[in-house]
């Protein structure tokens, strides 16, 4: 029953998906997905995702591991401003990040329709990943086998990289999963921030979208489907590094 419920929901959509890429033929699908334009969206949205992967990885378990490990006043403040990005709505998302860095900012940075904006609203839109992922992990995490190690004379960096951190791989890893695939599917806080220049600040997604207006529908299913596929591949790489970390546990 779960996998008829799975492949209703998820595989048939997709599916359908496939079948509208391929209606037109699968040269005339190849031909659109790999269009100059699509492929520097492609980039642009690949290169972009990786990145704020890796640095919401790092800030992530730190911002994580301060919740946890560390007292200070507004802590239950901070913790919960670390989930506004799921609450908001990207749309929103998007038009408070206009407010802080476009044109009238009153920060003076000025960042609208630029590639810098991509990566400034995906690292705002995927940070709460890794940081909940982590951190029911490092409460659950035994103190007493950090403790005998600091007291047989390791440091501070060896005990986390010989007994925290093999714990919290695995969950780090989901958290970066998911981060990445938020960041590859974004849409809203980055079409407003960013806008819609081609070989300049267009993401896949918004590239998509802007070939399913222009009457284009099964060139924006070719897009899709080579974006689904890429995004299939790294993240089941990620979980396989993942599992494999957990093995050795």
């Amino acid at each position: 029953m779960v996998t008829g419920y799975v492949s209703i929901i998820v595989l048939l959509p997709i599916a359908a998906l496939v079948a509208s890429a391929f209606g037109g033929g699968v040269a005339a699908s190849w031909s659109a997905a790999t269009s100059p334009v699509a492929l520097s969206a492609l980039k642009l949205t690949l290169i972009s995702a990786a990145v704020v992967t890796v640095i919401n990885a790092f800030m992530g378990t730190l911002i994580a591991w301060v919740l946890v490990r560390d007292s200070f006043p507004g802590k239950r403040i901070v913790d919960a401003v670390v989930d506004l990005p799921f609450a908001l709505p990207t749309i929103v998302a998007g038009l408070t990040l206009v407010a802080l860095y476009g044109p009238d900012s009153p920060l003076h940075i000025n960042l609208a329709y630029t590639s810098t904006a991509v990566f400034v609203a995906l690292l705002f839109v995927t940070l709460p990943f890794v940081v909940r992922s982590v951190q029911p992990v490092l409460h659950a995490l035994d103190t007493e086998m950090e403790e005998a190690a600091v007291s047989l004379g390791a440091s501070s960096a060896t005990t986390f990289r010989r007994i925290v951190l093999p714990s919290l791989l695995p969950s780090i890893l989901s958290g970066t999963a998911l981060a990445f695939a938020r960041a590859v599917g974004e849409y809203g806080s980055v079409v407003l921030l960013a806008s819609n220049i081609p070989f300049k600040s267009q993401v896949m997604s918004v590239f998509i979208f802007g070939e399913v207006e222009n009457g284009s529908p099964h060139a924006a299913a070719a897009a899709s489907v080579l974006l689904l596929a890429i995004s299939l591949a790294v993240l089941l790489a990620i979980r396989g590094v993942a599992r494999i970390g957990a093995g050795h546990r």
